[in-house]
């Protein structure tokens, strides 16, 4: 196992105080080979712990030098990154909180580069480490400098255009994955991961530390810390409740083959090839009455009872309104071709 949990170059932006607005990490390694970091260490002094190291162009060319014969794509990509803006070694030895920008950008970009799942590594105090910026077509831009920016943009005859306020940058300007399908890229934040055959439709959203092992139809909310298994279809205006807002400690996730139908809510866990009718809103404190194979009512529960259980469909009553759960005899399966994004 290597000594280090992750290791990346990138460039980022700061303001005019010097403090980090973001970084870029285009090609992040997760427990990278001892080798390199060996190499690393022949022009970069490692001191061991969590560590950010800002490069100059010297440093950065003597350290390409140093790796090209033990990762020579990790050579071009420290070369191609010299220039004019701020260049970062960020070495993390241990999964740990963050404690600075670049760190929390780093494990943010491990994420979406699908070298670690959702819930699996330590975001514990991130947010005070991302600074609310502008994100805008000339980048990050810290909100007490965007007016100056604003006003040098139109007296050059351009228009600073500002796509969001936010903490949180989209995911496509910094990572692409393979073989996924985004309609409206800004619904998709930095953090997210989107497995391999990923279709997500213009009201699909998937937030930081969440997202689907694809391939997946996404036309729902996946919200912080959910993770919906391969092969499951979540319908136009579903929601996913997450674990930051609301009080709610207990971890959604969706299991394998499962549909959420359109306009549907969760606030349990599901087990595979579970359905939960369109419109039909289920959280824990819910009342279920459970069916038999007959249809005929066995026992009223919460629907926490039920929670990761497998092959349940969730229905309304069309008459008493009852939340209603029984065995689900169709599971749902991907149209394979609409999913192939080759």
């Amino acid at each position: 196992m290597s000594k280090y949990f992750s290791i990346a170059f990138g460039i980022g932006s700061k303001n005019k105080k010097s403090e980090w607005l973001e970084v870029c990490y285009p090609a992040p390694l997760f427990q990278p080979d001892d080798k390199l970091l060996t190499a690393i260490q022949l022009s970069i002094e490692l001191k061991g712990g969590n560590e950010v190291i800002e490069l100059n162009a010297k440093q950065a060319k003597n350290c390409a030098k140093e790796i090209a014969a033990i990762d020579e794509h990790q050579a071009n990509i420290l070369t191609s990154l010299i220039g004019d803006k701020p260049l970062v070694l960020c070495a993390l030895e241990k999964d740990e909180a963050p404690s600075s920008t670049p760190e929390t950008y780093l494990k943010l970009q491990l994420l979406s580069h699908r070298l670690v799942k959702p819930r699996s590594i330590n975001l514990n105090g991130m947010f005070p480490l991302l600074p609310n910026v502008a994100w805008t077509n000339q980048g990050a831009i810290d909100l007490g400098e965007l007016q100056e920016r604003q006003i040098a943009a139109r007296l050059s005859g351009e228009v600073l255009e500002i796509k969001s306020i936010d903490k949180f940058p989209r995911m496509t300007d910094y990572v692409i994955p393979s073989g996924v399908r985004i309609a409206h890229t800004a619904r998709i934040r930095l953090g997210a991961y989107l497995g391999e055959g990923t279709t997500v439709m213009h009201e699909g959203f998937v937030n930081f530390n969440a997202g689907c092992e694809g391939p997946n139809m996404i036309e729902g909310r996946i919200s912080a810390g959910v993770f919906v298994g391969s092969g499951s279809d979540l319908g136009g205006g579903c929601s996913t409740m997450g674990t930051l807002s609301g009080g709610n400690e207990v971890v959604i996730s969706v299991g394998k083959d499962c549909l959420l139908g359109a306009n549907s809510g969760l606030g349990i866990p599901l087990g595979d090839r579970c359905t939960l009718e369109a419109g039909l809103y289920v959280t824990g404190g819910s009342k279920v009455e459970v069916l038999d194979e007959k249809g005929t009512k066995v026992d009223t529960v919460k629907a926490a009872t039920l929670a990761g259980k497998s092959d349940l469909l969730f229905i309304r009553h069309s008459i008493t309104g009852a939340i209603q759960c029984r065995t689900n005899k169709s599971a749902i399966s991907l149209n394979e071709e609409l999913h192939s994004h080759n």
